[in-house]
C-alpha cells in the first residue's frame, strides 16, 4: 500500500524536475563558458551545443548501467534512505533551490550539486537526527570538494604541457587551427560528463522518494523514465542559459586563448567521467573552475584573477552548511500542516 498519495507524489516529482531545470540554468557556465570566452561559439550556439550533449549522456548510461553509480550515492549513501519521507525530500529540494536562486542572481558560480546535498543533509538531520547520515558516503563526497579542483587544476597544466609538446613544430596558424578543433571537442565532451553527473543527483532524490513511499520496491534502481525526464529537464535549463555565471567563469577568472580553452574542458572531463565512474557526486562548478585556473597559471600565474577564483571558492565552502540550514527550515516549516 503507497504511504502517499499520487497527487501529491506527482508535486513532489515535478519540484525535483524544477530543481533539475535550475542545476541545468545554473551549470550551464560549466559547460560553455570556455567556448563563449574565446569566441568558438557564440552565446546561442553553445547553449544549443551544451544542452544537447548534456541529454546525449542519457545514451551514454543505456550503453554503461554502471554509471548511474552517482544516483545511488545521492539515493541511500548521504542518509539513511529508510528515514527518508515526503517532508525530508521537500526540505531537500526547498534548500538545493533557493542557494541556487541566491547564487544565480548574484552571478556567483557555486556548486548545485552540494547545494542538493546540503539540503538533504540538513532535512534528515531534522527529521532523524545526526545518526541518519551516512558518513562513508558524505566524506566521500566532501572529501571531492576539496580534491576535484585541485585535480582538474593539475590535469589542465598536464594537458597543456602535452598539448605543447606535441604541436610545437606548428605554425601559429596551424596551432591555431588544431587548437579550435580540439577544443570544440572537448567542450562536447566536457558537456556530456557534465550532463552525465549532474543529472544523476535528481535521479536518486526522485528514486529514493519512490521507495520510501512505496512505489518501488526491491534493489535500488533508476527507472528509464525517471532518467529520461532528468535528462530532458538538465538540457532544457541549460538551454536557458546562466549569463551572468558564464561571464564570471568565462572571462573574469583569466582570459582563455582556445589552447587553454581546450586544456580546460578536457582536464574538466577527465575528473568528472572519473567521479561518474566512482558514484562520486562531485561538483561540475568546483572542477572546471579548478581547471580554468590551472589553464591560466600553466601560461602565466600573474594572467588569473586571484581575487574573482577566492570569491567563489568562499562560495564553495558555505554551500553545504548555508543550504542545509535552510533545507532544515524548509523540513520543519512541513510540520506546521
Amino acid at each position: 500500500m503507497h504511504d502517499l498519495a499520487f497527487p501529491l507524489l506527482v508535486g513532489l516529482i515535478a519540484v525535483a524536475l524544477a530543481f533539475d531545470y535550475l542545476n541545468g540554468l545554473h551549470d550551464a557556465a560549466n559547460s560553455i563558458a570556455t567556448v563563449v570566452a574565446t569566441r568558438l561559439l557564440s552565446p546561442v550556439q553553445a547553449v544549443a551545443f551544451a544542452a544537447f550533449f548534456n541529454f546525449a549522456a542519457y545514451f551514454l548510461t543505456i550503453a554503461f548501467p554502471s554509471l548511474h553509480a552517482v544516483a545511488e550515492t545521492i539515493g541511500k549513501g548521504l542518509i539513511n534512505k529508510d528515514i527518508v519521507t515526503p517532508a525530508v525530500i521537500f526540505g531537500a529540494l526547498g534548500g538545493a533551490m533557493s542557494w541556487n536562486v541566491i547564487t544565480w542572481l548574484r552571478g556567483i558560480p557555486s556548486s548545485s550539486s552540494h547545494a542538493l546535498i546540503g539540503g538533504l543533509i540538513g532535512a534528515g538531520v531534522a527529521h532523524g537526527g545526526i545518526g541518519t547520515i551516512q558518513w562513508a558516503g558524505l566524506n566521500k563526497t566532501l572529501l571531492a570538494i576539496v580534491l576535484s579542483p585541485m585535480i582538474g587544476m593539475m590535469l589542465a597544466m598536464l594537458v597543456m604541457l602535452l598539448s605543447s609538446w606535441a604541436l610545437r613544430r606548428a605554425t601559429t596558424f596551424q596551432a591555431e587551427r588544431s587548437f579550435r578543433a580540439l577544443h570544440l571537442l572537448s567542450s562536447a565532451t566536457y558537456s556530456l560528463s557534465h550532463g552525465l553527473n549532474d543529472a544523476q543527483k535528481t535521479m536518486g532524490i526522485i528514486t529514493v522518494l519512490l521507495y520510501s513511499t512505496g512505489y518501488l520496491s526491491g534493489p535500488f534502481a533508476v527507472p528509464h523514465w525517471v532518467a529520461v525526464s532528468c535528462y530532458i529537464a538538465i538540457a532544457l535549463g541549460t538551454m536557458t542559459g546562466g549569463w551572468k555565471i558564464i561571464e564570471t567563469m568565462g572571462s573574469r577568472i583569466t582570459k582563455l586563448s582556445q589552447h587553454q580553452g581546450f586544456s580546460a574542458s578536457a582536464a574538466g572531463s577527465i575528473v568528472l567521467f572519473g567521479a561518474s565512474a566512482l558514484g562520486i557526486p562531485v561538483s561540475t562548478t568546483h572542477t572546471i573552475t579548478g581547471a580554468i585556473v590551472g589553464a591560466g597559471t600553466a601560461r602565466r600565474a600573474s594572467s588569473v584573477r586571484w581575487g574573482v577564483a577566492s570569491n567563489v571558492v568562499v562560495a564553495w565552502i558555505i554551500t553545504i552548511p548555508a543550504s542545509a540550514a535552510v533545507g532544515a527550515a524548509f523540513y520543519l516549516l512541513t510540520r506546521l500542516f
